[in-house]
């Protein structure tokens, strides 16, 4: 299976070449937060996630034909719902929506087909910044990739559609699946299980972690994580990415074909 460069470790002159060897050209682009994910997880779990999956996408649209890149990711979001545990670094959400846009719109210039954002920090405010970013840009030369879509989080695990899973089950399998080392194991098995859903915390009004009752900033299961859950996991946060660039691809040709 072909894997997916990174768009930073290639020269100018391989960029040029894959840009004019007639394949679609991606970029795709991790975003995630600099945000406490419990005592056992890093603060950029988000972004590990995020990375991981692009991985693995790339490495399935090159078989399918489109030259997907692997570009540095964006590692800052809207993070106000850990106010007041240490490494909740936010950023105002008008300031990502204008630098993702800002990145999207440069990367079209140099000649790449389509940008995949792909983001895994659910804060809601977060997510709709990031979706905002592509407004104002050409009919499908920008997809989101997010599993709080309801196609996407459907598929997911039933810890995901509970709303049980910042740092617990979920996403500790997922990190233990794309960097096992980031994981502090004897510390997630010792963890007890926080029945606190944040889907339903945010529909109530609650505006944070502490308001919600996440006192450790984490839900879920942290102990029953697995490295082959968070493979799988892996495998259809993939397909999600997949599927949003194909789409997107596909409606810009269509678009081109309908303006000529």
């Amino acid at each position: 299976m072909h894997p997916a460069p990174r768009l930073a470790e290639l020269t100018t002159e391989e960029l040029r070449r894959l840009l004019s060897a007639g394949a679609p050209c991606v970029a795709l682009v991790a975003v995630g937060s600099v945000e406490p994910h419990g005592p056992h997880l890093p603060l950029g779990t988000d972004t590990v996630i995020s990375e991981a999956a692009a991985e693995r996408a790339g490495r399935r649209l090159w078989e399918r034909g489109v030259a997907a890149l692997i570009a540095p990711p964006v590692g800052y979001g809207v993070t106000d719902f850990a106010a007041g545990f240490p490494g909740a670094i936010s950023i105002p959400a008008p300031a990502l929506t204008a630098f993702l846009r800002a990145v999207a719109g440069a990367y079209l210039a140099a000649g790449l087909s389509h940008v995949c954002f792909i983001n895994n920090h659910l804060e809601p405010e977060h997510d709709r910044a990031v979706r905002a970013a592509t407004s104002d840009l050409p009919a499908g030369r920008v997809s989101v990739a997010c599993p709080l879509a309801r196609r996407w989080a459907r598929t997911l695990s039933a810890e995901f559609r509970s709303g049980a899973c910042h740092a617990g089950r979920y996403e500790t399998s997922l990190v233990l699946a794309a960097d096992a080392a980031l994981v502090r194991r004897d510390i997630a098995a010792a963890l007890p299980d926080v029945g606190v859903s944040l889907s339903e915390g945010i529909k109530a009004g609650a505006k944070t972690f502490r308001a919600l009752g996440m006192d450790a900033a984490y839900t879920g299961a942290p102990r029953e994580a697995s490295e082959d859950e968070g493979r799988d996991l892996l495998d259809l946060l993939a397909t999600m990415i997949v599927t949003e660039v194909e789409e997107g691809l596909a409606a810009a040709a269509g678009h081109g074909r309908a303006a000529g």
